[in-house]
């Protein structure tokens, strides 16, 4: 795999156009990506795919769903006011297929104004085998946005969704991170693996074709660190957004950005643990345990900005053998 130069960055304010899911009260979607962007020196404009009153972890949930064409009439009036130009688009959750199809015409109508346009797109689709979207979605993710997104960050699940393999090892992972690079993304982060020895960890892995300053073999990564025997939602919205923001101070240093946004979430979630006591590990979702869990966002700028790195990634292949 031959790597590619980086990509220059359009002379322009770093803008992100942020469409994911929205709620009044909690940290998921938007309002777990929003906050940190900002922190980080990102402006953000946020589109709701979803109006929630809470995320869907609770016992209720109140609210309503975009579809397409209101999607596209937000365009329309962003663009009549030239008002335009992003340097990034960021995707989350997408409730609809006529949604899924006019993000496709966003990013076409984006890429417009900025060739350079970097798209960043979480797949949200499912986790743990258990798919939350409607049936059809997986192969719409896969034909429509898989080619014209710039990062993908799907977890263990979405990833063999996308790519129809099995991720069983480190291999395996690294296998389906370059069948997707082979069809559109020049880096794939597999944000969260359960891989066999690793049971108490989570494993991070990440691919690209970009050239890193580093050298060739830091074009794939992995990174560890030990498993929250907890469930908390909003995680992989919180990590995509890191990731995002990172990767635009870092460009060619994927290991720098991967570390920064991993010790970011990390200290979150350590701090949420912390505070949220016996919820923590409660079995039962009642709207007191999900509200114990929310992810502490506010409380922890100052890490999210400077975060410590305790978890370091390293190269999956040695400097003698590439494994290509």
């Amino acid at each position: 795999m031959t790597g590619h130069s980086v990509p220059s960055l359009p002379q322009m304010a770093p803008r992100v156009l942020s469409i994911q899911s929205h709620v009044v009260s909690g940290v998921v979607g938007n309002k777990a990506a929003i906050f940190p962007m900002q922190l980080l020196g990102l402006e953000v404009d946020p589109i709701f795919t979803v109006q929630f009153s809470n995320h869907t972890g609770f016992p209720l949930f109140k609210g309503s769903v975009m579809d397409g064409a209101q999607l596209w009439e937000l365009i329309e009036g962003l663009e009549a006011n030239q008002l335009i130009q992003y340097t990034h688009l960021l995707t989350g959750y997408i409730g609809t297929l006529s949604l899924l199809q006019n993000i496709v015409k966003v990013a076409e109508k984006l890429r417009q104004y900025n060739p350079e346009l970097v798209f960043v797109c979480d797949p949200v689709m499912g986790d743990d085998g258990r798919l939350y979207v409607k049936p059809e979605m997986p192969a719409a993710f896969r034909d429509s946005l898989v080619p014209i997104a710039t990062v993908m960050t799907p977890n263990q699940f979405e990833a063999e969704l996308l790519t129809g393999l099995q991720i069983g090892s480190e291999e395996g992972a690294i296998e389906a991170c370059r069948a997707l690079q082979k069809r559109g993304p020049h880096t794939v982060i597999i944000t969260s693996a359960a891989l066999p020895g690793w049971e108490h960890y989570v494993t991070v892995i990440a691919s690209t074709t970009v050239a890193q300053h580093a050298g060739q073999r830091y074009q794939q990564l992995r990174l560890r660190v030990p498993r929250v025997d907890a469930y908390f939602t909003g995680t992989g919205d919180l990590f995509t957004a890191l990731l995002l923001a990172w990767m635009h101070q870092h460009p060619g240093d994927l290991k720098t950005a991967l570390e920064k946004a991993v010790a970011g979430l990390q200290a979150v979630l350590a701090d949420t643990v912390a505070h949220c006591g016996e919820a923590a590990k409660a079995t039962v979702r009642t709207a007191e345990v999900s509200r114990a869990r929310e992810l502490r966002l506010v409380q922890n700028q100052r890490v999210l900005v400077a975060p410590k790195v305790l978890f370091e990634a390293e190269p999956i292949y040695p400097a003698n053998g590439m494994g290509r």
